[in-house]
């Protein structure tokens, strides 16, 4: 029998849309319907590796996040995934919701052998980068950067 208050972690399934859409929208603020609409049909239909997971605790739909694993990019040989898209709804945090997914994702990874896992988190989200601190992750040793190309730049 298994714990009313243990964290259930499965592969997300085409009828989780509607509860990650809330889920994202209470954590942005933001209704992406299409978005996500997109982004579950290209994980649940992509010939490459991708991990989208849901969590679930005491019946309830708690948590995703959507990975994918790369053999390369940016000019690096080596595969490494990247966790895009991660949401825990904030009634929910602290009840290892996210550790949960963040594990079965790293279980998953470890079988396939892919040694990195990157992520991006804006620098103003100081308890995301918390979150991510205490699961091990650290600063990159390369830097991101953006170029808004609606500025128009003189040479």
């Amino acid at each position: 029998m298994q714990n009313p208050n243990e964290v259930i972690v499965r592969r997300l399934k085409p009828q989780d849309l509607e509860a990650v859409v809330r889920i994202d929208e209470k954590l942005t603020g933001r209704r992406r319907s299409e978005y996500f609409k997109l982004k579950l049909n290209e994980n649940l239909a992509a010939t490459g590796i991708v991990v989208s997971l849901a969590a679930e605790l005491d019946g309830l739909f708690v948590g995703f996040l959507f990975a994918r694993v790369y053999y390369g990019e940016f000019g690096l040989l080596e595969p490494a995934a990247v966790l895009d898209t991660f949401g825990v709804p904030p009634e929910f945090r602290g009840r290892g919701v996210g550790k949960a997914l963040l594990r079965q994702l790293m279980t998953d990874l470890g079988g396939l052998g892919v040694p990195t896992l990157r992520t991006e988190v804006s620098w103003d989200d100081p308890e995301l980068i918390t979150f991510f601190q205490h699961q091990g992750f650290r600063p990159a040793e390369r830097f991101c950067l953006d170029l808004d190309l609606t500025r128009r730049r003189d040479d």
